[in-house]
């Protein structure tokens, strides 16, 4: 109840009428049926503003440090974001994402909309970055089409560590789905599943027109952490 809430009534309008979003293919969002919406990661903005604008209840995956935060503020942002339609997924450890897939089949199972964004964390700058399989696997086992989406602007209105978002209008742009039905049977392949996943980075791609990186982000945020943090000289001994 309190998602709709929040989408008509608190949250919605008020993003509606800051950010102006200029929306292309919202036709291509299934009226109903189960059916996953995968796009690209920019900004902390974009877990609100493509859910404002989509009319069906979207389900997203979010890390779970989003609802562990130590705190009344960490228990408001919890409560915030799990009626925000959002489930935390432990991002650490082996079984991390077989987690998520199983979360995610769970709300496909239930023949709603599923939220991903396949690059597994926000773009530090800018850029468009290798796809994780996970999407693949879902769409695959559960024989269910792929939306792809691309948000456009919301990385120069909020770029990671800027808190308060710039007034600016962005774009949201959604693709054609994407049948993957003739891979049926070969989630376990991982050949077949790497094809899956290019093919919905590809199509984001060429919604957003980003500078794509065919690397992991998080690979590529770790080493130019490593490369700016301090050095330590180890202390002379007398």
């Amino acid at each position: 109840m309190f998602y709709y809430v929040l989408k008509y009534v608190l949250l919605g309008p008020l993003l509606r009428l800051l950010f102006r979003p200029r929306i292309e293919g919202l036709e291509h969002i299934p009226a109903d049926g189960a059916a996953i919406v995968a796009g690209n990661h920019l900004s902390f903005s974009d877990h609100f503003l493509m859910p404002a604008i989509i009319r069906r209840r979207i389900t997203f995956l979010a890390k779970a440090e989003y609802f562990t935060g130590p705190g009344i503020k960490g228990r408001l942002t919890a409560t915030f974001f799990r009626s925000a339609g959002q489930i935390p997924v432990d991002r650490s450890g082996k079984e991390a994402g077989q987690a998520a897939i199983r979360e995610g089949l769970g709300v496909l199972g239930k023949g709603e909309l599923l939220g991903i964004y396949p690059e597994g964390t926000r773009s530090h700058d800018g850029r468009l970055y290798k796809g994780k399989v996970g999407v693949a696997v879902m769409a695959v086992r559960a024989g269910v089409p792929v939306v792809p989406c691309a948000m456009v602007g919301t990385f120069e209105i909020q770029p990671p560590g800027q808190k308060i978002p710039k007034i600016k209008q962005v774009t949201i742009r959604f693709g054609e789905p994407l049948d993957f039905s003739r891979y049926a049977g070969l989630e376990n392949q991982k050949a077949a599943i790497r094809a899956v996943t290019d093919e919905i980075m590809y199509a984001i791609l060429e919604l957003s027109g980003q500078e794509y990186v065919d690397r992991y982000a998080a690979e590529v945020k770790a080493e130019e952490a490593a490369r700016t943090a301090p050095k330590r000289f180890p202390r002379l001994r007398r």
